[in-house]
């Protein structure tokens, strides 16, 4: 530890005789504390011969349907354990453990080809939980459906062409939020200073509290203490305690995801979302869990009310562009039925 923290010295002295910008890091009070994702069944104390029996019975029903030619059934648990020490007092140690898993059905004739997947798109479903999080999503119990919704959507209609209500399931909902919400209140990407892969912002600092991002009942907030979310710690790799703020209240923008280094062009604190990929990667500012509050009414009330619409459900395609403007998205129709896309401009 000493050699590492002299290390860290040597490079902070250094690069501080060629720094441009003088940047103000926002007060924090230090913390020393432990954090510990909570779990009921640990994944890692779980025999390889049960993980393997769960996802062979998936599989092995998903083959029984003669149209798919190609199924996977996978899992995957993950520990990640970090130290935060800082010169200002703080010493954090948390241990963050992620648990999730997903069948697909790959159905395929006559140069058609279709796949059908569960409980979410591509990768599954993952969560800040134990090995009880897997046994929930009880694979076997949704495989045969799976297979039997791949070989429909073979012969399937196409998607209908045409300007109409759109009712968006959980999972592409979430995919919506986060790249046309989360990524662009990303404070460091909207002032230019981070542009990877997921590109710029459209947001400028005077939209805060006057941007009207949708209508009145659309309440999203940044959670990083919600049980269970991917995007939930205890403190952020500045050594901020994780939060729960309003990103849009009625429907207005009302804030951004800031840290230590940005927060203060705002006249505020951080709100506690600069995270790093490892040790060896300098921190970032990305996403918690940013969630849309429920409202009132349930998914069939929704149905029932619209008379003309397509209820659109597990993504199979997405593109935006640099800006987080413009969108494509080229999720499935009615759960019958091929590939219907959408998009604004």
């Amino acid at each position: 530890m000493s050699s590492v923290l002299g290390k860290a010295l040597k490079i902070a002295r250094a690069s501080s005789m060629v720094k441009g910008k003088a940047w103000v890091l926002g007060a924090t009070p230090p913390a020393v504390d432990k954090y510990r994702t909570g779990i009921s069944v640990d994944p890692f104390g779980i025999p390889a011969e049960r993980k393997l029996d769960l996802l062979m019975k998936a599989d092995e029903i998903m083959r029984r349907n003669k149209k798919v030619k190609i199924s996977e059934a996978f899992m995957g648990s993950y520990k990640t354990e970090k130290t935060f020490a800082s010169t200002e007092g703080s010493y954090i140690e948390q241990e963050i453990v992620e648990c999730g898993a997903g069948i697909s059905a790959t159905a395929i004739d006559s140069g058609e080809i279709q796949v059908r997947s569960y409980p979410n798109s591509f990768r599954g479903n993952f969560a800040t939980r134990g090995y009880e999080w897997i046994e929930g999503l009880v694979l076997p119990a949704h495989a045969e459906r799976v297979a039997e919704e791949a070989g429909e959507l073979l012969s399937a209609k196409p998607c209908p062409s045409k300007i109409t209500t759109l009712i968006l399931d959980s999972s592409q909902l979430a995919l919506q939020i986060h790249e046309s919400v989360g990524h662009p209140i990303e404070l460091d990407r909207i002032l230019g200073t981070e542009a990877s892969y997921a590109g710029t912002s459209f947001v400028g600092l005077e939209m805060i509290g006057q941007f009207k991002y949708g209508s009145d009942i659309v309440n999203i907030v940044a959670d990083a203490t919600c049980p269970g979310g991917l995007g939930t710690f205890g403190y952020d790799d500045e050594g901020v305690k994780a939060q729960r703020v309003p990103i849009l209240s009625q429907g207005r923008l009302v804030n951004l995801l800031t840290s230590r280094e940005t927060a203060p062009l705002l006249g505020r604190g951080s709100n506690g979302t600069m995270r790093a990929d490892g040790w060896n990667r300098i921190p970032l500012i990305r996403m918690t869990n940013i969630n849309l509050e429920p409202g009132e009414w349930t998914l069939e009330q929704m149905i029932a009310d619209t008379k003309d619409g397509l209820f659109l459900t597990t993504n199979r395609s997405w593109s935006i562009d640099d800006k987080r403007i413009n969108f494509h998205s080229g999720p499935k129709w009615d759960g019958r039925s091929r590939t219907g896309s959408w998009g604004i401009r």
